[in-house]
């Protein structure tokens, strides 16, 4: 397991507003110890931008693609790039 850092960028499609989707993310990185953050979108969607090791940004993606009892997630856009170094916690915006 490497602990270099990596940036994960996803946009979560469905019913991802209304259903506590970006408090149970904010929830869940900080639980696997990621930062950066998570923001509704004008357009029905999640956003997030996440750093941490990859193990972790794993899985907070293998969550993004369920998310909370209440969302109906259909398709998770990704993109992996590097850290930035930028974020100390994990937030709503």
């Amino acid at each position: 397991m490497s602990n270099e850092q990596r940036q994960l960028h996803a946009i979560v499609h469905g019913v991802v507003q209304g259903v506590n989707f970006r408090y149970s993310t904010q929830r869940e990185a900080q639980r696997l110890g990621v930062t950066g953050w998570v923001r509704n979108l004008p357009d029905g969607t999640v956003e997030v931008l996440a750093e941490g090791t990859q193990p972790a940004l794993e899985a907070l993606l293998s969550f993004l693609h369920k998310g909370p009892p209440a969302a109906r997630v259909t398709h998770v856009e990704v993109r992996w790039g590097t850290a930035s170094g930028r974020f100390v916690r994990f937030e709503i915006r």
